[in-house]
């Protein structure tokens, strides 16, 4: 008898757990959709397709042009556009196609081949710009909607999630670029520049590279980043910085060290690579160590040291603080100009 209940009860439950699950696993695949197409539709207009002529050198010597391009997106209605500074770096005619069918010579503001970020302009009133988000704020996991023109393909939409963050990448100058988002949001040629979006409609990053013959290693460059350098193209055009020669990611603090040294912040930054020969060198920083402060200012995370390395910094003696194993110490450091593409 026992047996028989309990044959009879998983009979009589079985339907019901099966016609339940289809019923869930659309609703989550609704709201799945409901994200990435509300996402791409309030983004999408301000994606651009950018074509550029570049001046290259042939191996006979002799110069010529070659074409490429990439994608970017509105952040001012006054047309402003961030894109990668790979994308339009010495070009000599840069071209942008909005999904509107609008097609507009453009000029270049300034670029930054140390970060990978540009900013171009087009004159066209009253253009629809993207909501700037906060990418300090990212979690791994969360959705993460890719927006470009891969291949020429005008506006491709791609989704996935954030792999991993404070990741380090080499920009093409050579030079690492800190802090970078890591997606699976699938990334092609062409993809280069343009946003890569949340949930909600806001542009989180910059989408920026892939890793040739891996698939779902995908990356761009923080949003805050990006603010951070077009707002001193814009005033300057160009960025003169000081460096210090660390690759190096943003670590949160044990809570006891919050406690013990009663530290403003709750994050730091920990230098995972030291260049040859740099001030960071000759300070006398090793890898492991956790930046606390640069100065008598705070250090909470990769892009607060990018701020206060500013071109005031560079040859003058400063303080950097950093926790080495539990104990804190202060070095001396003079920053040097960081050389430019």
């Amino acid at each position: 008898m026992p047996e028989q209940f309990l044959s009879a009860s998983s009979i009589e439950n079985g339907p019901v757990l099966q016609s339940n699950q289809p019923h869930a696993e659309s609703e989550l695949l609704d709201a799945y959709s409901r994200a990435v197409v509300s996402a791409a539709e309030r983004v999408s207009p301000s994606v651009a397709k950018i074509e550029v002529t570049q001046s290259a050198r042939a191996r006979n010597g002799e110069s010529r042009e070659r074409q490429g391009g990439g994608s970017g997106f509105i952040f001012t209605p006054d047309g402003l556009v961030l894109t990668n500074s790979h994308v339009v770096h010495d070009a000599s005619r840069i071209q942008v196609s909005l999904p509107d069918g609008g097609q507009y010579p453009a000029h270049l503001i300034g670029d930054d081949p140390a970060t990978d970020i540009a900013v171009i302009r087009i004159d066209a009133p009253s253009l629809p710009a993207v909501e700037l988000g906060d990418s300090q704020k990212l979690r791994v996991g969360q959705l993460a909607i890719a927006i470009g023109n891969p291949y020429g393909f005008q506006y491709t939409v791609t989704a996935g999630v954030v792999s991993a963050l404070g990741r380090s990448l080499r920009s093409y100058s050579g030079r690492m670029i800190d802090d970078v988002i890591q997606t699976d949001a699938s990334l092609n040629p062409g993809n280069s520049g343009g946003p890569l979006v949340s949930s909600d409609g806001k542009v989180i990053g910059v989408n920026t590279a892939t890793i040739m013959g891996a698939q779902g290693l995908c990356f761009a460059i923080g949003i805050n980043t990006a603010k951070f350098v077009a707002s001193r193209l814009l005033q300057q055009g160009r960025i003169r910085r000081a460096y210090i020669g660390v690759a190096a990611q943003t670590v949160p603090l044990h809570r006891r060290i919050v406690r013990f040294y009663d530290l403003a912040k709750e994050t730091g930054v920990m230098v995972t690579g030291i260049e040859n020969g740099s001030p960071a060198q000759k300070a006398g920083l090793r890898e492991g160590d956790v930046i606390l402060a640069f100065g008598p200012q705070p250090v909470a995370g990769v892009d607060d040291l990018h701020r206060l390395l500013t071109e005031l910094q560079v040859g003058t003696r400063n303080s950097i603080t950093v926790l080495r194993g539990t104990e804190r110490i202060q070095l001396a450091i003079v920053p040097q100009e960081s050389k430019q593409w």
